[in-house]
């Protein structure tokens, strides 16, 4: 060989963008709201009164008319989980899954799931609730990623504050952005599901934005939008207990 010759390195190709569907959590993937189903859990067995459950159930009703403000909501129920143990937290939630969650799970919205994993897109449940409601369905599910409001925990026990932000409206595509740069998505070509107005940001980013069960402020965007819209049947054993 040449003294001049020099061996390059082999080029290394440039790595494809990898395709992305996300999942809203409420309304979308279950059809309840999880933290309704929590609530009146812990209220059957006596962990809450019956004031504490009418104002929490009051607070859900203000959060759907759109006059909640969620980020305080949040911060301020987390503080009552001062010095809880994450342990015995999620033992609670995965047992509350077991019993209530699970069987509000859509059928339809299992079935996307499944096509998008089939497929090989990065599927992931992006929701504002905490990873102890968001893990047990998306394991349950087959889903590996999970974005969602993150508790501050030290020696095992939680703190009673949150890891900024949490994960609603612009904390979600706070959350979305670092998710995709780690796992080089595309949103161009990726997929986002939800039922709630307050996700139109996120619908925006995506290149297939497809609205489920929509609220009424959604379904009007979504018309003017010329967005897709879907409505899941709503599971049997949801009807029953309804």
């Amino acid at each position: 060989m040449p003294s001049s010759a020099v061996q390059r390195a082999p080029r290394r190709a440039a790595r494809k963008p990898r395709v992305g569907a996300f999942f809203d959590m409420d309304k979308t993937l279950i059809a309840e709201n999880s933290g309704a189903v929590y609530m009146k859990d812990r209220y059957e067995r006596g962990d809450l009164s019956t004031w504490e459950l009418v104002r929490g159930l009051g607070d859900y009703l203000r959060y759907k008319l759109g006059v909640l403000d969620l980020r305080a909501w949040v911060r301020a129920a987390m503080r009552e989980f001062a010095g809880v143990s994450e342990a015995e937290l999620e033992a609670e939630a995965r047992e509350i899954f077991d019993k209530r969650i699970v069987h509000l799970i859509y059928p339809e919205a299992a079935r996307l799931v499944r096509e998008h994993l089939d497929r090989g897109h990065v599927v992931a449940i992006v929701s504002g609730a905490t990873r102890y409601v968001v893990e047990p369905l998306a394991e349950h599910l087959g889903v590996e990623h999970a974005l969602y409001t993150r508790c501050e925990v030290r020696g095992g026990r939680l703190t009673g504050e949150v890891i900024e932000p949490i994960c609603f409206e612009d904390g979600k595509i706070y959350w979305l952005q670092n998710f995709i740069e780690e796992h080089d998505v595309d949103l161009a070509l990726s997929w986002f599901y939800t039922d709630s107005v307050t996700d139109v940001p996120l619908l925006d980013l995506v290149g297939h934005p497809v609205v489920v069960n929509p609220d009424p402020m959604l379904y009007r965007t979504a018309v003017r939008r010329c967005w897709p819209v879907r409505f899941f049947e709503e599971p049997a054993s949801a009807a029953r207990q309804a």
